[in-house]
């Protein structure tokens, strides 16, 4: 037998404020009352107690009013009280849980008497064997591995919080978080008693059998890496010869001792080295480059002169041709005898009377006379620009051969670095080799010493091949299918109780996609597509109290809880208290009626082995309802926080 809910308790945040709620084990019970009284806290505050990773407290009084919350669990003559404070820091929830298990009908415990001690994991562990989860069982999983079953995923089939109770797109408790779906298909088959012990048991063996199998199997790659083969010791012996380390010799017919010996004397080798190459400060290339710079501005610098000094030789040579040509024309004056005492008025020549006539012979001769000094100066002049030229064309001549050498030497030093990269690359190759070489002899020596793994691979494999054939989804699947179409049975019963639509076709649970699908004759019918809250309500309850009974009758461990967070929300207004009603709605006051009669006489069937807390808006006169209410909170005439505790 698991547990059920005996008490919730609050401890204010003022000395001596204690507030207890009781609840009837193996009953209904109801707390209706108005919006915002707390009753839909009544399962935060419980979640929270069974070691919740998350802070399910709403915001408002409970944060604000209470520093430690509560619960009392009975399990046959076992009660276990579980106490755990507020967060510290916002949403955060606290780390450490009260877990103290006491004497059938005691008290909750004052808080002087209470001490944190047990971690969020270790209450857990203790909270999954209270309610008779074997932690020893580990389940497969979805995503390839295994899981111990917890108290959160026994949860799945004990809540129905307002958002869920009639959701069309979610049947159980959690399944629209993240991992929530699959979670609830790998635990489901447990908790319905579809895994066998021994299988579960045999499962963890094939687990571990797989993990030995992947070790063994690295083991003997790992052998196997360092086992030295002919091939690669040739291999690297061909290598040690193209690189140097050894003299050349055939490798063909070597034996792996011959290679081996081999391989240590190219280990012991010395790389080859490079060629010596002069060093400098400086970079030799970049001087010579720089060099050329130069050579090449002089050698444009001394073309431009010598440009120049042949123009203006030129330049000379036309003059000298002319002037003498003009020399020549001048020279016949020297025929003319002008004497000093010769009358002006004379020509030299005839004789005859003329004016000015030795004035103009005069000026002839003179300008013949400075003639005959330019011709002599240019004269001069011309060998010294012949010789500059000369001198120009002699530097220009060492200049070309000043590049040549200078081509040279940079097609030289550039020759050497080439030589040396490729000395380099080739020293680097070696060092490689050597370093291959070095680790095979070293692997070598550690196989020599090292014990031999021997190959068990074919054997284990074996072995995990009849455990898998023994166990064989398919034995856990049939169990599976066998269980549900008993648990669909109850279902279909139950919806035509609640006179649900469909409920005169077979109804089945599908497990792949958690839903109610109802097998009509179109074709099936998903909840979903059914249409109307009070279907989606009802075929909820159908199923959650058909897994109840089944976990009753089977001794599941799975709490012996059902928690329904107002399930007249589908036919009532928020604030309905059971006044007066139209004539249009007796029809849903008759339909929630018969919702807690379904309740109830599951109740009373499970011979006390089923308690059910609603919290409902509606408060109804008829008396399977009005029996089962142990809270009314109503026009502030109580509440989960007293309204005392707001007072300073």
């Amino acid at each position: 037998m698991t547990w059920q809910l005996k008490s919730l308790t609050l401890y204010g945040n003022q000395a001596g404020q204690v507030r207890t709620l009781e609840f009837n084990l193996g009953e209904l019970n109801i707390v209706t009352g108005d919006s915002l009284t707390g009753k839909s806290s009544i399962w935060g505050v419980t979640d929270y107690c069974m070691a919740s990773s998350g802070y399910p407290i709403s915001a408002g009084a409970l944060r604000e009013r209470v520093r430690i919350f509560a619960v009392q669990i009975v399990a046959g003559d076992q009660q276990l009280f579980v106490a755990r404070p507020a967060s510290e820091r916002g949403t955060t929830p606290f780390p450490r849980m009260c877990l103290v298990f006491q004497q059938r009908g005691a008290g909750p415990l004052a808080v002087e008497d209470m001490q944190f001690t047990f971690t969020v994991d270790a209450a857990r562990s203790v909270l999954a064997t209270f309610t008779g989860i074997d932690l020893s069982i580990r389940l497969p999983t979805t995503r390839g591995n295994t899981m111990s079953p917890s108290i959160r995923q026994a949860l799945f089939f004990c809540v129905q919080k307002q958002s869920e109770i009639a959701n069309p797109e979610q049947l159980f408790h959690s399944q629209g978080e993240e991992y929530g779906p699959r979670t609830i298909r790998d635990v489901f088959p447990y908790f319905i008693g579809a895994v066998d012990p021994d299988q579960a048991v045999q499962r963890a063996q094939l687990r571990q059998m797989k993990i030995d199998l992947r070790d063994h199997e690295r083991a003997l790659q790992q052998q196997e890496a360092v086992t030295p083969a002919p091939g690669q010791a040739r291999a690297l012996v061909r290598e040690a010869i193209e690189t140097s380390l050894l003299e050349p010799r055939s490798t063909e017919d070597l034996t792996l001792e011959e290679a081996i010996q081999l391989l240590n004397e190219a280990s012991a080798a010395s790389l080859p080295g490079s060629p010596d190459i002069p060093v400098d400060s400086d970079d030799p290339l970049e001087v010579v480059v720089q060099e050329r710079d130069r050579l090449r501005s002089a050698f444009q610098e001394t073309r431009a002169q010598l440009t120049d000094l042949r123009a203006a030789l030129g330049e000379r040579n036309e003059f000298m041709t002319q002037a003498l040509d003009h020399r020549e024309r001048l020279t016949s004056l020297t025929l003319l005898d002008v004497s000093p005492d010769a009358s002006t008025d004379q020509c030299p020549v005839c004789h005859s009377t003329v004016s000015d006539a030795n004035e103009v012979v005069a000026a002839l001769r003179t300008d013949l006379d400075d003639l005959n000094a330019n011709v002599l100066f240019v004269s001069d002049d011309t060998s010294s620009v012949q010789a500059l030229i000369a001198e120009q064309e002699a530097a220009l001549g060492e200049i070309r051969q000043a590049l040549a050498a200078n081509r040279e030497e940079q097609d030289a030093l550039e020759a050497s670095i080439r030589t040396a990269a490729r000395y380099q690359d080739a020293g680097l190759r070696a060092a490689s080799v050597s370093g291959r070489i070095s680790m095979f002899l070293e692997n070598s020596e550690r196989y020599d010493l090292a014990p031999r793994t021997s190959d068990r691979r074919e054997e284990m494999r074996a072995a995990i091949e009849s455990l898998e054939e023994a166990l064989g989804d398919d034995v856990q699947a049939d169990r599976v299918n066998s269980s549900l179409s008993l648990i669909n049975q109850r279902i279909s019963d139950k919806a035509q109780e609640l006179a649900l639509e469909h409920s005169d076709a077979p109804v089945r649970l599908d497990l792949r996609r958690l839903t109610v699908v109802a097998d009509t004759s179109v074709g099936p019918v998903p909840l979903k597509e059914m249409g109307g809250g009070q279907n989606w309500l009802g075929y909820h309850l159908a199923t959650l109290l058909s897994l109840h009974e089944w976990f009753a009758d089977r001794a599941r461990p799975v709490p012996q809880l059902l928690i329904l967070d107002q399930p007249s929300q589908v036919y009532f207004p928020a604030d309905y208290k059971g006044t007066a009603l139209q004539p249009f709605q007796e029809s849903d006051r008759t339909a929630l009626l018969r919702v807690y009669r379904t309740i109830s006489e599951a109740i009373s069937e499970s011979n006390g082995s089923l308690q059910v807390i609603a919290m409902e808006h509606a408060d109804l006169e008829q008396p399977v309802f009005s029996s089962a209410v142990i809270q009314r909170w109503r026009d502030r005439q109580g509440a989960l926080v007293p309204f005392d505790w707001f007072t300073p």
